[in-house]
């Protein structure tokens, strides 16, 4: 491997190997302060992502209230989280300080390897729970238990290790920096290696957002159907949703306290992940295959910078996850302020109103001033 450097243009032969050599080509640098704050943002990134996901699995670990089937599947998210944080993103960092691959070709393309294979691990965490909610509101039907969540996050984990493991064997062309911070898929005229490139970020991207779209939009739509059909006859839902619990022998069922908002609140979890994901993979997807197919945008002076900023985006979802967690589901707040010091905790918990959880599977009741399905 040949790098070469110079003050504004890093000149670089990526590539050792006769079948994908490169002509020498020049692009502009970032700048040696901006260069470094990218780093150190990189590094608090590593720092919270890598705190913020350990707590996900230690509460899920610890607790056993916790192990649910939703949860495992996050815990399973946020430990590929951690993998990323950890065996991908510390190389990145010292390569956009020093623009230049100290690690050797062969671990660059098991950076690469391992990067694709724990981004797939989380986006197919992503799409069980997007099919998973699916099949809970709009079909009805609450399959995934904490023993199938078990099974089909070990397919998951060996899937995504056999689609992203041909990269290491020379099925597409990996490029070693300086031309981009990490090893990035290269330019290449071989139709193998196109074939594989994009069938690496159609599975990574646009098959599960085309699934997970889909589950949302019929979620949104059966929300909106049912919100209408409780609006316009409220009181006969309440008298058959009661018939059907056996409860006519209560004398006020009306004053039952439900958690109405159960499944909305979820649903809206999850959905706020899918947009965080659309948003930090997006743009990564359409330069990937933008580097593989365009010889003039691969060799442009500008896809150093180009390839900066969305890496940058993409890991930023290791640190959005966990901040959602415990912005969204209560248990996880409530869970990370009993792990943190008692030196930290600068407010006091005020104790709230114990509520009896109500699972997705139950039928739900009305009183007279709320109503849910």
């Amino acid at each position: 491997m040949a790098v070469c450097n110079s003050s504004v243009l890093e000149v670089c032969i990526a590539h050792p190997s006769n079948t994908s050599m490169l002509s020498a080509v020049g692009f502009i640098m970032m700048p040696i302060t901006l260069r470094i704050s990218v780093a150190v943002i990189m590094i608090f990134m590593i720092a919270v992502g890598f705190l913020g996901n350990a707590i996900v699995c230690l509460i899920v670990y610890q607790k056993p209230a916790m192990r649910s089937a939703i949860n495992l599947l996050l815990a399973t998210l946020a430990f590929s989280d951690i993998m990323l944080s950890v065996l991908c993103m510390p190389f990145t960092a010292v390569t956009i300080i020093t623009v230049d691959w100290h690690f050797g070709f062969y671990f660059c393309r098991i950076s690469a390897m391992l990067y694709w294979f724990f981004v797939l691990e989380g986006v197919s965490i992503l799409l069980i729970i997007s099919v998973d909610r699916f099949l809970i509101i709009v079909q009805r039907q609450d399959k995934l238990n904490p023993q199938r969540a078990k099974i089909m996050i070990t397919a998951s984990w060996l899937i995504s290790f056999c689609m992203s493991f041909p990269s290491v064997v020379g099925w597409t062309v990996v490029e070693v920096p300086a031309r981009a911070p990490q090893c990035v898929l290269g330019y290449t005229e071989s139709l193998a290696h196109r074939a594989y490139a994009v069938f690496l970020v159609v599975a990574v991207f646009f098959i599960p957002f085309t699934v997970m779209l889909y589950s949302y939009l019929c979620i949104l739509n059966t929300v909106r159907h049912n919100a209408v059909r409780i609006h316009n006859h409220a009181d006969s839902l309440c008298l058959n949703q009661v018939n059907k619990l056996g409860l006519m022998g209560l004398q006020r069922p009306h004053q039952m306290n439900v958690d109405v908002s159960f499944k909305t609140r979820a649903f809206t979890t999850i959905l706020i992940l899918f947009i965080g994901f659309s948003v930090c993979w997006l743009p990564h997807t359409v330069v990937s295959l933008l580097s593989v197919f365009s010889h003039s945008f691969y060799y442009s002076s500008s896809f150093y910078i180009v390839s900066t900023c969305v890496l940058w985006l993409s890991y930023l979802k290791t640190v959005f996850n966990p901040i959602i967690y415990c912005w969204r589901i209560k248990k996880f707040r409530q869970a990370c302020l009993e792990f943190m010091p008692k030196t930290f905790k600068i407010l006091p918990i005020v104790p709230g109103r114990a509520r009896r959880r109500v699972r997705p599977s139950t039928i739900y009741v009305c009183n007279e001033h709320q109503s849910a399905v």
